[in-house]
């Protein structure tokens, strides 16, 4: 298969789909999703030694086109020179009540997934974290400390984009009390 920015957004969007699609009892319903994505591991390079811009916007645009048509917000991580910052709408970061940090992501600090949505959201801010419902992981880039505590792994159907591997998690609110307690469906 041919890897190109078409490609890379087309099993982006999938990928995405299937994941905010699932519905399982006990699952948070997805309200805040973040993404990370190396596009050096997409273009099957090393992990921050061959930036794509083109393979970060493609992934970009998908996620701001599900997200947008399955109304949930986006968090887009930074690469660690830049600690894993998190690039999002100032009204979802205010709206949570994240801490705002002074910072604009460039490929080579941030890196090109964190640069691309700069530049398409309409009004971004960065953020140092957030507790997401579900999570897309493009590349093996650690998303998992900007998820809610109890994150349940996701298998989707496509385990790739471009060359780089992909984890997904979705949340669910913690089980307490032990055995004689009785739970809900978590929503």
């Amino acid at each position: 298969m041919e890897i190109n920015a078409e490609t890379i957004y087309e099993q982006t969007r999938e990928s995405l789909n299937e994941l905010l699609q699932l519905d399982r009892d006990g699952i948070n319903p997805a309200r805040l999703l973040v993404i990370g994505a190396s596009s050096s591991e997409i273009a099957g390079g090393v992990l921050g030694h061959n930036s794509t811009y083109e393979y970060g916007e493609a992934v970009a645009r998908a996620a701001l086109e599900v997200g947008k048509a399955q109304n949930v917000d986006l968090a887009f991580q930074c690469c660690e020179h830049l600690n894993r910052a998190l690039v999002m709408e100032r009204k979802a970061a205010e709206h949570r009540e994240y801490e705002v940090v002074c910072v604009v992501p460039q490929v080579k600090a941030g890196g090109s997934l964190a640069t691309a949505a700069w530049k398409l959201l309409h009004d971004p801010v960065v953020v140092l974290s957030a507790q997401a419902d579900a999570g897309l992981d493009i590349g093996l880039t650690l998303i998992g400390m900007h998820l809610k505590r109890v994150a349940i792994p996701i298998r989707l159907e496509h385990r790739t984009i471009g060359n780089a591997i992909v984890a997904a998690a979705r949340t669910r609110p913690m089980l307490i009390g032990g055995e004689r307690a009785v739970y809900t469906g978590g929503r």
